[in-house]
């Protein structure tokens, strides 16, 4: 088992490296195709990128959000599932059950184990969207889980995830980790999406699933996530940042050749890159205080930051594809996965319009 105090010696150089390397010769397999980067994903946890934001690391959200970026600069399905694999990796380093840090945090943090987030529905039952569909029934030694979650990413068998689950016969919410190997336990293929194909995104459906002692995360889960949340979101800003970014450079790469015409377009590549920069200083300094608070007023800077990055996105990777004109429609360009890849920023949870249902639910408490 990995030791979750093992310094992290890499450099974002060397992320980018290997993104450059590995990651962004298989960008139109995993988009097209839907192939799952598992080789890939396990590096990234040899090279540290899972870590640098739990506490023996001292929480280095900065640093985490930046190796996000990196990936999802050259492929954001990746990128996406980068995010996933932290944020699993979040909630473990901060469990409130210490046998359960004990056994899983070591092998998700060094990428040994993969894993995916599954706090959708549980993040939309806390705004008050949508009810929990798992529900549990405690018994000895743990819970036994039934129902059937529709969407979790950055799965396979073998890999883990968390989720959020209804005691209906005390009304407790609880969080805990989800083996992909175990008894009752099955994976069903999606149907096929028009982006993010390679993101291993399954059907998970309980049959009695026998969840032990030692892979709870938290037996209240109605006050545990008030306590990750700006982490859990926090993390997702290395999405936005990457494909943001990588709109960029196709128009400036664009306008080497067509700038005299380019230049009567909204948006130009000059004028994006300030808000991005702009994007990255809130970013890093609320990289700062994301590991030491919980409060309202910290999520809700959180959120404004990442309603800013959604609708940047949005208009960068249109403006790309403006800038690209025709050359953005075949089939095997980059700019109209930039495109669709922006939408999924946008759409993610927490997606625009729950970001601005808790910002006017924060604003009238």
């Amino acid at each position: 088992m990995a030791s979750v105090s093992e310094a992290v010696t890499t450099t974002p150089e060397d992320v980018r490296s290997l993104v450059e390397q590995t990651l962004a010769p298989l960008a139109g397999c995993i988009d097209r195709d839907g192939l799952y980067p598992a080789d890939f994903m396990h590096s990234l946890g040899a090279y540290g990128s899972y870590s640098r934001h739990i506490r023996n690391n001292g929480y280095d959200f900065g640093a985490a959000v930046d190796s996000i970026a990196q990936v999802s600069r050259a492929c954001m399905s990746t990128g996406f599932c980068h995010w996933c694999h932290s944020a699993l990796a979040w909630y473990l380093d901060n469990a409130e059950e210490p046998a359960t840090r004990a056994k899983w945090l070591g092998p998700v943090a060094s990428g040994q184990l993969l894993g995916g987030t599954g706090l959708s529905n549980g993040m939309k039952n806390v705004a008050a969207i949508e009810e929990l569909k798992i529900h549990v029934e405690r018994v000895s030694g743990g819970y036994t889980a039934s129902g059937t979650l529709p969407w979790v990413s950055n799965l396979a068998e073998g890999h883990v995830f968390a989720a959020v689950f209804l005691e209906p016969a005390t009304g407790r919410k609880v969080m805990a980790l989800v083996d992909c190997s175990q008894a009752g336990f099955e994976l069903k293929q999606c149907a096929e999406f028009i982006a993010l194909e390679g993101s291993g995104t399954y059907a998970c459906h309980f049959n009695k699933v026998f969840i032990p002692d030692d892979q709870v995360i938290s037996h209240d889960a109605a006050t545990f996530l008030p306590r990750i949340r700006a982490g859990f979101v926090l993390l997702q800003m290395g999405m936005p940042l990457g494909v943001i970014e990588s709109c960029i450079e196709i128009m400036e790469a664009m306008n080497r050749t067509h700038a005299h015409v380019n230049a009567y377009l909204d948006d130009p590549p000059e004028t994006l890159r300030d808000e991005l920069e702009d994007l990255r200083m809130a970013v890093n300094t609320l990289a700062e205080e994301v590991a030491g608070s919980s409060g309202d007023a910290l999520f809700r800077d959180v959120l404004q930051v990442r309603e800013r990055a959604s609708t940047l996105s949005l208009r960068a990777s249109q403006a790309a594809m403006l800038h690209a004109g025709a050359r953005g429609y075949l089939a095997d360009s980059p700019v109209q996965r930039k495109l669709r890849e922006s939408y999924f920023v946008a759409i993610v949870t927490p997606a625009i319009k729950h970001i601005r249902k808790e910002l006017a639910r924060l604003e009238a408490a």
